[in-house]
């Protein structure tokens, strides 16, 4: 009689899965419970590392639920990523006559070529001050995943 080995997440693996990234409270992120799985490959860039970390040695058909502390999640608020920013900077990356509102999420160019994203908080004539913290950042998480398939 031969035992078959129940398959484990491992760095690479192809996953069938479902998750969700929520508040401690419950309030939902993001959620793939209420529609269709996700397939993804570990260390592919399409979920978080910090997230992937949780995942492996995961069994096939696990269900798991982790309490993530700001520094294991998004990490802390950094209060030097809060910074003013020109209104003429602000033009050099915008589409011509875009306008912004308290809230909007504007994309600048970074030097060598990449882009950044900030958080508009303060829109003043001259200048503006743009939040660029990652969103979740500071905050816990719950995040909650249960493994259909490992290949």
């Amino acid at each position: 009689m031969s035992l078959t080995q129940q398959p484990v997440v491992t760095d690479g693996a192809y996953l069938t899965l479902h998750y969700r990234l929520a508040t401690p409270d419950g309030t939902e992120i993001v959620t793939t419970f209420n529609d269709n799985p996700a397939t993804l490959q570990l260390g592919s860039g399409q979920l978080a590392p910090f997230l992937e970390q949780r995942l492996l040695g995961l069994l096939e058909g696990a269900h798991e639920i982790f309490q993530l502390l700001p520094d294991e999640a998004f990490g802390p608020r950094n209060p030097a990523l809060v910074q003013r920013v020109s209104r003429a900077t602000l033009a050099e990356n915008s589409q011509f006559g875009e306008q912004y509102a308290i809230g909007d999420v504007v994309e600048f160019n970074a030097p060598g070529g990449g882009r950044f994203a900030g958080v508009l908080r303060e829109l003043a004539d001259d200048d503006t001050v743009f939040d660029f913290n990652h969103p979740l950042a500071g905050q816990s998480l719950r995040f909650e995943v249960r493994i259909i398939g490992i290949l």
